[in-house]
């Protein structure tokens, strides 16, 4: 399947909607992010592995994530979880004007997101090393946060790092769980379930141990 295809076929299916994060799709290949052996696969609509355990995100969940977060051109972001880079690569091209912070457990692997980020001309990401799992509070307030990962719980300390009007998009669950929207708004916390998901375990202090 091409790129064009896939992005058809999401919007069709409802998980593409608006302009912004649709051109921000077409315009970050998926095939760099993928390990040789599995770049034939880039554009099925399916995670794929990228070695340490870890996978890169489907397509389309990918495109619900960014439909429900809405980030803006001058957004403040944190991702939980960078892998290869792929979600965030396609987030900062909607970030044009803004930044996004970006922390990985796994040198190699963020060390492979900043070869990744690097190759397409992307400055507006800093990726940073360590447990993400309790977030980024020397970076906080952001706009917007969000895990490729899914935690066992809602964590206070990254509803916290929000800043007014901000939000936050969590899987809970070990693997399979929900995706859960938390939005604060004039000091009071909303709190939304999107459905059903699958995820890699977020692993540290804020979430499962290492087994």
């Amino acid at each position: 399947m091409e790129k064009e295809e896939l992005i058809e076929k999401l919007i069709k299916q409802g998980y593409l909607k608006s302009k912004e994060v649709i051109q921000a799709m077409r315009d970050v290949p998926r095939e760099v992010f993928i390990p040789e052996s599995q770049k034939k696969y880039a554009y099925y609509d399916t995670p794929l592995e990228i070695g340490y355990s870890q996978t890169i995100s489907a397509p389309h969940m990918v495109a619900i994530m960014l439909e429900a977060l809405k980030p803006e051109q001058d957004s403040k972001v944190l991702e939980i979880g960078t892998g290869t880079g792929y979600h965030a690569a396609v987030t900062a091209k909607i970030v044009k004007n803004g930044k996004i912070y970006s922390i990985e457990r796994i040198p190699e692997l963020a060390e492979k997101a900043r070869e990744n980020f690097k190759k397409l001309g992307i400055k507006n990401i800093e990726v940073i090393v360590g447990d993400g799992s309790l977030g980024l509070p020397e970076h906080a307030p952001y706009s917007h946060i969000y895990a490729t990962c899914s935690a066992p719980s809602l964590n206070p300390r990254l509803i916290e790092q929000l800043d007014e009007n901000g939000k936050l998009l969590l899987p809970v669950g070990r693997i399979y769980g929900e995706l859960w929207l938390i939005e604060k708004k004039k000091g009071k916390i909303r709190k939304k379930n999107l459905g059903g998901c699958a995820f890699v375990p977020m692993i540290g202090k804020g979430g499962y141990n290492e087994d």
